[in-house]
């Protein structure tokens, strides 16, 4: 997948003051955000599967994968859509 964002110039100048590559910050931070979400839906996939029997896949992505296929995650915009008032 590649994401593009836009920044204005203002943006671009205040996100200079603080990362010496623009570039480099922003995939950084995306990088470690998914880090931590695959560490979440592995736990959780892998306490699903030992709580209905189901064998624990071998890799991570296979992990992720089924806990998607089996409803045990959902996107956050699905979750934000199912929920009463949002």
């Amino acid at each position: 997948m590649q994401y593009t964002i836009e920044l204005t110039t203002t943006e671009d100048l205040a996100l200079g003051y603080v990362a010496a590559d623009q570039q480099d910050w922003i995939e950084n931070a995306v990088k470690n955000r998914t880090r931590i979400a695959i560490e979440e839906i592995v736990q959780l996939a892998v306490t699903k599967c030992m709580d209905t029997g189901t064998q624990v896949p071998p890799t991570r992505e296979e992990l992720v994968a089924l806990a998607f296929a089996q409803g045990w995650v959902v996107a956050a915009a699905e979750r934000t859509q199912q929920t009463p008032g949002a």
